[in-house]
This record gives C-alpha cells, structure tokens and sequence, in this order.
C-alpha cells in the first residue's frame, strides 16, 4: 500500500463524531468568547484556566481521531459480526439509538466517579475552579486509553453501524457544550423535569457534599430520577466549582497526568497485592488503613 492511500484509508477511517466535533470547535470558541465578553470584569472567566481548557480539547480531538482510526474502528467493525440483528436506520431507530447512548452515557459517567481507575482521567473535566463553556473543553487528552469507547460497544451488538453510534454520541457531547454555563438560570419546568439543563449541570460541577456525584445524564436527566442520582440546585446553595482534591495548575501535562501520578504512588505502596490492585476499581476517595498497609 502506497503513502497516499494509506492516508486515504486513514481519513477514511474518521468518522462523523470526529468530523462533527472538529467542526463545532470554532463554534464553541465563539460562543465561549461572546460569553466571555457579556461576563467581563467578574470572576465567571480566568485567562489562564480558560487558555488551559482550549489546549485540552484540542489535544484531546487529535488523539481522539488517532486511536479511533488506527484501532477502535476496527474493534467496532469486529464486534459488529456477531451483532444480533441488522438495525436499518430511519427516524425512529435513530430516536431510540440516541436514548441508548444517552443511558450508556450515564452508565460511563457513574463509573467515571466512582472507580478511580476511570476518574483519574474524568477528572480533569471538574478540575476547573470556574463554570463556563470553555470548562466543557476541558477533556482529557487519555479518554481513548481509558477505554470510554468501549461502554458503547453493546449497540454495534445490537446491531447499529458504528458511525450512526458515533455520530448520536457527538450530538449528545455537543449538547452538553452548552450545559456549561452560568449564563442561563433555570429553564419552564417540564425542560427542566426531562433533560439536562445548564442548573443540573452546575449542580454537577459542583464540589459542595450536597451536590458531589450527583447528574449524570447527557442530554436526558431522566436516568439521574430514576435511579436517584438527581438533585435541583439550590438557590440558596451556589456550586463550588472543582474538586474536592483541589489540582492548582494550569499547565495542561499536569491537569492531565497529576491524578493517574497519585494513583501511582498509591500503587506503589507495599501491601498485598489486591490491596495495591484495589486503588484501581475503588472509588477516588478510598484509602487503605493502618492493617492494610
């Protein structure tokens, strides 16, 4: 195979998710700036931590669109094989394709907080001390290692072509963009009984105990009612942004290294075996006592 057509293959190889996402980032950034703009002279923005973000999202989307086209397509397409049925796509399939990948996004992001291993790459979305749409930028550059990918693997089972999966979970992501912000209050009721809402999703940045781990649904907040994970943000309670083990960095290596370094060093205590293995499936919160070592 040639260079030019190993590169067309690798083009060929990028979806819609990355495509779409790639698009919108100018988007996101004008956005962000007529926010900017409208909360200038308060605290809602700080250069550095906003500057931070942007470089993140953007290393993050050229990772991303790496390893998806160099392996995960591939493990899709395998996958794909086995698949239970052939799902035709059409309005109503793709309705019901988005729910699921909206539910399978839950599933992760409940995970993502509470099994370290998943958090010590999720964190660096909340290590933001500040609410604004440059904070939905704030990725991880490690998603793709972490294996987020792989929570949506059941639809191509299923029976749904990887770039319709794909493609639902870039709108869901560009949904949630615009979740980021302190601009916009709550929203007439029945918006805020059934999706995410930009007062849910402070509610989910925010590191006050009444509000830690709680909203985690995507587009939908359906899931967080049923399974008990919603709470309304409190207009007598403002979200303290952040997390509860405060990174103060701006260099964008350390907001996205610092928490796979301390699960390292956790590791690397002596004690048996499953109790180093531990710090990995634990919560972040965990820490061994005295017996254990």
């Amino acid at each position: 195979m040639s260079i030019s057509s190993e590169a067309a293959q690798f083009f060929a190889n990028i979806d819609a998710k990355q495509w779409l996402l790639f698009g919108l980032f100018p988007v996101f950034l004008f956005v962000a700036g007529v926010e900017f703009w409208h909360f200038r002279g308060s605290t809602v923005y700080k250069l550095q931590d906003s500057v931070a973000s942007i470089v993140l999202g953007a290393s993050y989307l050229v990772f991303e669109v790496l390893l998806y086209a160099l392996f995960v397509w591939s493990i899709y397409d395998w996958v794909y094989q086995f698949r239970i049925a052939t799902i035709e796509m059409d309005l109503l399939s793709f309705a019901v394709l988005y729910v699921l990948v909206d539910f399978l996004f839950y599933v992760y992001h409940v995970i993502a907080h509470h099994v370290r291993f998943f958090w010590a790459t999720h964190c660096v979305h909340h290590a933001s001390e500040h609410m604004n749409f440059t904070t939905a930028m704030r990725q991880s550059t490690l998603y793709p290692l972490a294996a987020v990918w792989a929570f949506f693997l059941p639809l191509a089972l299923l029976g749904f072509e990887r770039e319709w999966i794909f493609f639902a979970l870039a709108l869901n992501l560009a949904y949630q963009f615009f979740l980021h912000t302190q601009w916009v209050g709550k929203l007439p009721r029945p918006v805020e009984w059934l999706f995410n809402t930009p007062s849910h999703h402070r509610v989910h940045h925010g590191r006050n105990p009444r509000y830690i781990d709680r909203n985690f649904g995507g587009t939908l907040i359906i899931f967080d009612r049923l399974f008990g994970t919603f709470a309304a943000e409190d207009p007598d309670e403002k979200p303290e942004y952040g997390i509860t083990r405060q990174v103060y960095s701006f260099n964008p290596v350390e907001l996205t290294i610092h928490e796979w370094r301390d699960l390292w060093r956790d590791i690397s205590q002596s004690g048996s075996l499953a109790v180093r293995l531990k710090h990995l499936w634990a919560g972040p919160e965990w820490q061994r006592d005295s017996a254990q070592g």
